[in-house]
């Protein structure tokens, strides 16, 4: 996601509902660090934006959740909400993300779970 897209949808109202799930990591590639070379994580670390500011400077309704307990509702919020809506989730850094296939094996070799 970039700036543009957030633009893009408020200029033109467009109903789009944005979940950002942030565990403040470049997930995937952090994923790949854990899973395949022994946690040893190089520049996955990220100094991210205030993403609630960022939608709201597009006038973009948003909501950042950092309880699980809050979740529910916000989501209720933002399905509600008429028109756009950008929802920050905050997760642990080493929550993962499956189904996913190991780099050059086939599907055949997928990972269901950790």
């Amino acid at each position: 996601m970039t700036m543009q897209e957030l633009g893009t949808i408020s200029q033109y109202q467009i109903g789009v509902k944005i979940i950002i799930m942030n565990n403040n990591y470049l997930g995937m590639v952090r994923q790949w660090q854990q899973l395949f070379f022994d946690k040893r994580y190089s520049f996955t670390k990220l100094q991210n934006p205030d993403f609630v500011k960022l939608a709201e400077a597009f006038s973009i309704p948003a909501r950042k959740v950092t309880r699980r307990e809050d979740l529910t509702n916000a989501i209720s919020d933002m399905i509600d909400h008429k028109g756009p809506y950008l929802l920050e989730v905050v997760v642990e850094k080493e929550d993962n993300v499956f189904p996913m296939v190991p780099a050059g094996a086939s599907v055949a070799k997928i990972i269901l779970e950790p």
